[in-house]
């Protein structure tokens, strides 16, 4: 492929590419079961329900690769004001930046709105060549932060693959962890207890017998069997729980319903009963034999009742099914004594202004390395059974 050959352009919406050319691209080979939050179905939901717009402060402005008028390559973009919802934080670079006269926002951001999940974010058609579609999304990625006279590009949780051709066109580099449990090919919750100390062991069963004690049911709910009373339910719980933690929840109540239609294989939502009426509930999505937990929320407090939901069940629900890893989301090292282990998560930043570039460079160098002894320190400090 030349330069000849291609051309870059910024799209606007996701509805604007259209579902065919999207997921050609999101879904390379057509594969049955595809990652949920690179879907066009999942964008469009996000976008069109109002949940990531430029009044949140979400501009989506999708960057399109194209030969001729075939679209080969998708880069995720929006432009924004503020940051919120990325869980990858640079607010003191923000801060840096504004001290010394500049202007850090708005700035451009490439990723999966109020996602933390690990994928592909150089989106590239299977029969395009993949590594010169890559390079040419990364090298208009940057064009476009000169183009728009905007202070950063920031291409949030991508796959290590990527992370890595990012750098290698010299995007800096920064590195995190999350807590991912692995299905080791368990039978059951109890043999993935057995692989436990025994004092973790004893506490993880200490904690359901406490939920089960306090009739505690819990329904698994999927494809179409979730109506729109279902997440009427979750939503309360949603709004209630994130009210309280965030102060301005992201997700708006269509959103729910929109995936509810468009991707209704790929959800599954856990509700827990109390008494016979819902009180609390996690969203997870699926895809790629992972299971993805979202969001959760509840009504009323009852101890463990978060771990159940979110951790426990999912786990069940993982070796019912026959699922590789439970993801459980951003941060949490309470997830670590659970049986959740410590992965390295990746994101790439491009940043103008030469000053902040350079400080930001040495701040990461020194970053990486305090995560990689981090997730190793972590990972010698779980719940398993130490080897002879």
């Amino acid at each position: 492929m030349t330069k000849a050959d291609i051309s870059a352009r910024l799209a606007g919406c996701a509805a604007e590419i259209g579902e065919a050319a999207w997921n050609r691209c999101a879904n390379p080979g057509c594969l049955p079961d595809p990652h949920p939050f690179t879907r066009h179905e999942f964008f469009v939901a996000l976008e069109e329900s109002g949940s990531a717009v430029a009044q949140t402060g979400w501009r989506a402005l999708h960057l399109v690769i194209e030969r001729g008028e075939r679209i080969e390559g998708i880069l995720p973009l929006y432009l924004k004001n503020h940051s919120q919802g990325e869980y990858v934080f640079d607010h003191a670079w923000a801060d840096a930046l504004e001290r010394a006269g500049g202007a850090y926002y708005p700035k451009l951001q490439a990723g999966i709105p109020f996602t933390p999940v690990t994928g592909r974010r150089l989106l590239v058609a299977p029969d395009a060549d993949e590594a010169a579609t890559r390079t040419a999304l990364l090298a208009a990625g940057a064009a476009a932060v000169e183009q728009l006279s905007v202070s950063s590009l920031h291409i949030t949780f991508p796959t290590e693959e990527e992370w890595r051709a990012a750098g290698e066109l010299g995007y800096l580099q920064r590195t995190d962890r999350q807590f991912h449990w692995e299905n080791r090919g368990y039978a059951s919750f109890e043999e993935f207890l057995g692989e436990l100390s025994s004092s973790r062991r004893k506490n993880l069963r200490k904690e359901r017998a406490s939920i089960r004690e306090a009739g505690i049911e819990f329904d698994w709910l999927t494809g179409r069997d979730i109506t729109e009373a279902h997440w009427d339910a979750f939503f309360e719980f949603y709004m209630d729980t994130g009210g309280r933690k965030w102060g301005n929840p992201y997700l708006t109540r269509e959103f729910f319903s929109r995936i509810g239609q468009s991707m209704p294989e790929q959800i599954l939502l856990v509700m827990a009963r109390s008494g016979g009426r819902y009180i609390a509930g996690a969203l997870n999505l699926l895809g790629e034999g992972v299971l993805f937990g979202r969001n959760w929320g509840c009504i009323e407090f009852v101890p463990f009742l978060h771990f159940e939901t979110c951790y426990y069940q999912a786990i069940d629900f993982a070796i019912a099914r026959g699922l590789r890893k439970v993801e459980a989301g951003a941060q949490g090292e309470h997830k670590l004594l659970r049986g959740y282990q410590p992965v390295a998560t990746y994101s790439a930043h491009f940043i103008a202004h030469a000053g902040l570039r350079r400080a930001v460079a040495d701040y990461l160098q020194a970053e990486r390395e305090a995560i990689a002894e981090n997730i190793e320190e972590l990972g010698q400090a779980g719940p398993f059974k130490r080897s002879p």
